[in-house]
């Protein structure tokens, strides 16, 4: 049984540069995990071929859009991680959530969702400080067209299967 998820890449350079900060900081998972903004959380799924077609259906339905991302928030107390924010794109990231959130992929999330970039996890109270201050003044800004299947292939990590095009913007 395939652990899968969905979520928008972050581009480079961005990405890898956040994925730098997140290993040198010694986060232990930044290694296998792609940066990213979460739209499905890790789930169990027996039906990659379902998944996919329901997938394809929710990516006709969605325009492509802008993200800005700005400075850091965090979790705490709550679970131990510091993120990005989204400045811009917050509406967007909620609802193509929703549309990838429905028929084979419809779950129930374990908090509300809040889209965001985390740049340290499983980390302790000085790391996540530290990271929460390193990367206040982060920022940049990217269109969004289209957002990614990931499939966790063990010690590999998290690995793009699949990519789905969001309809052009504004259409």
């Amino acid at each position: 049984m395939p652990t899968i998820g969905v979520a928008i890449a972050i581009p480079e350079p961005w990405a890898t540069q956040l994925q730098d900060y997140r290993a040198d900081i010694g986060d232990p998972t930044a290694d296998g995990v792609p940066t990213h903004i979460t739209l499905i959380p890790p789930l169990d799924v027996d039906d990659l071929a379902d998944i996919e077609a329901h997938l394809e259906q929710a990516a006709q339905e969605q325009p492509g859009f802008r993200v800005h991302l700005r400075g850091t928030g965090t979790f705490r107390p709550v679970s131990p991680v510091v993120f990005i924010g989204l400045a811009e794109g917050i509406s967007q990231c909620e609802q193509l959530a929703d549309a990838v959130r429905r028929g084979p992929l419809g779950v129930d999330l374990d908090y509300p969702y809040h889209p965001h970039v985390t740049v340290a996890h499983h980390l302790g109270d000085d790391e996540l400080d530290r990271a929460f201050d390193d990367l206040a003044g982060f920022e940049c800004s990217f269109e969004v067209g289209d957002f990614r299947l990931y499939v966790h292939a063990g010690e590999q990590g998290w690995q793009s299967s699949r990519t789905f095009p969001l309809q052009p913007a504004g259409s």
